[in-house]
């Protein structure tokens, strides 16, 4: 019986252990679920800016972005062939606290991860790294 007390024990450790239970990283996840367009007129250097789809975007001949959901879900925005929105699904998981692996569904193109260079309330900047 003690045997199995320490077993259950150390399963609840490490469990803990491996939980993320930072809540500045829990709010930063919760502040990216949303859809994001790329407001690529503040662009800076490789580090793209997205606001929300709600912002007042000057004019432009389009807006690529993407939404990110809370169960993982992800959709990419492009720019179709006929100039309306394609989106593409897709996962997305954090790999830490300021990147994420995003894979999409179809494998047009290689998984890639985003680095979060920094998250507000309106804006996001990221790069985009390749594998």
């Amino acid at each position: 019986m003690r045997l199995f007390t320490l077993l259950c024990s150390l399963s609840v450790l490490l469990l803990a252990a491996t939980c993320n239970n930072d809540p500045k990283t829990a709010t930063q996840l919760k502040q990216l679920e949303r859809t994001w367009l790329h407001a690529h007129e503040e662009d800076q250097g490789d580090v793209r800016v997205y606001r929300p789809n709600t912002y007042a975007f000057p004019p432009s001949r389009g807006r690529t972005g993407f939404a990110f959901d809370h169960n993982g879900l992800f959709t990419q925005y492009d720019i179709a062939p006929t100039d309306g929105i394609e989106g593409r699904k897709g996962r997305w998981s954090a790999i830490n606290d300021h990147s994420l692996r995003i894979t999409l569904d179809d494998k047009k193109e290689p998984d890639y991860t985003l680095e979060i260079v920094s998250l507000e309330n309106d804006m996001l900047k990221v790069r985009r790294v390749e594998p």
